[in-house]
């Protein structure tokens, strides 16, 4: 064998584990995926490195769990990013945003189902005009509307959605469009939040 030769191999080689370094590289990126279920790296989301929402003072109310969610709002806004108090079992859904007057921080407060539910929401005992959007598991808006305070009685208005959902998002009344959350948006529940500096569990006035 010549040197030419020898040299001409040698230059293969070198194209070939440069080719492999470069796919062991991509495989990496890749796996340094989203850290909210669901969400594609090709749709240009938040990977792992992205930092958390949540702002740092937020207290939350106590005896909940909080989330973050990501809204692709479907206009010329950017990907959005918050955390909300979180109704994870029946108790915490069964009880809202009742007496609540102070989010403390937070940006709305979610309702997370295990399986597609179809059930309306109503304001007993809610002295604040809220916002409702009903999400399903894909992300999709199926319906948006206001809901009026009611006191502690019987007979509350129930608001109810068009169709079937998994998730629930309240906001103070008109704060849903600031959280990008609009008739053509797409919303993505789940992840963790920033760290709040905040001590968790205080009840709003205690």
């Amino acid at each position: 064998m010549t040197f030419a030769d020898r040299r001409v191999r040698w230059l293969l080689a070198a194209v070939v584990v440069l080719a492999v370094a470069g796919l062991g590289s991509y495989a990496w990126l890749r796996s340094d995926g989203p850290s909210v279920p669901g969400l594609d790296p090709d749709l240009g989301l938040p990977s792992a490195r992205t930092p958390a929402p949540g702002n740092p003072d937020r207290v939350r109310l106590d005896g909940f769990d909080e989330v973050a969610i990501w809204v692709d709002p479907g206009d010329d806004r950017p990907l959005l990013a918050w955390c909300l108090l979180a109704g994870l079992t029946a108790e915490q859904r069964g009880r809202g945003l009742m007496e609540v007057t102070d989010l403390q921080c937070y940006s709305g407060m979610a309702f997370v189902y295990d399986e597609d539910v179809a059930g309306g929401y109503y304001m007993r005992n809610t002295p604040t005009p809220l916002s409702i959007a009903w999400i399903t598991a894909d992300g999709e808006v199926v319906t948006i509307t206001d809901m009026e305070p009611c006191e502690d009685r019987e007979g509350c208005p129930t608001y109810t959605p068009d169709g079937p959902y998994r998730y629930a998002i309240e906001a103070f009344q008109g704060d849903l469009d600031e959280l990008g959350i609009t008739a053509d948006a797409t919303v993505t529940v789940g992840g963790s939040c920033a760290p709040s500096e905040a001590v968790p569990g205080v009840t709003p006035g205690a």
